[in-house]
């Protein structure tokens, strides 16, 4: 492989053109993004009458169910990536001194708890 994804970019073994290999992944993401997300907002722009008895606000378009999958998708993926770093440093932590094994678990616990936050406000969401 001629190209290393790293922790904040595209590093290059040889002497290609990193830059033009880069940006190439980087415009195809973009493109996917734009398709998803546009099409998700073009998916229901007309408007209905509201029935009789019927709340308003309360349409079934779906948006509940996309604020609630973001709202713990990304506090899980946040804390998925919080988790990699305190669990990296708490381990080299631990092998230089055992006694730091219960500071590191309440780091972790710490780092734990968005994705639990993360859970609680999807419910917060469905439940309204």
């Amino acid at each position: 492989m001629l190209a290393v994804i790293i922790k904040y970019g595209i590093k290059c073994r040889t002497n290609m053109n990193c830059y033009a290999f880069g940006q190439k992944y980087i415009l195809i993401g973009l493109a996917i993004l734009t398709i998803v997300f546009g099409g998700t907002l073009a998916a229901d722009l007309n408007a209905y009458a509201q029935q009789a008895g019927e709340k308003a606000g309360s349409s079934d378009s779906g948006s509940k169910l996309i604020g609630a999958g973001m709202a713990f998708g990304l506090a899980a993926a946040g804390s998925g990536i919080g988790l990699g770093f305190v669990g990296a440093a708490g381990l080299a932590a631990i092998s230089d001194n055992p006694k730091m094994q219960s500071r590191v678990f309440i780091f972790v616990g710490m780092v734990e708890s968005i994705a639990i936050y993360g859970i609680v406000m999807m419910f917060i969401i469905l439940g309204q």
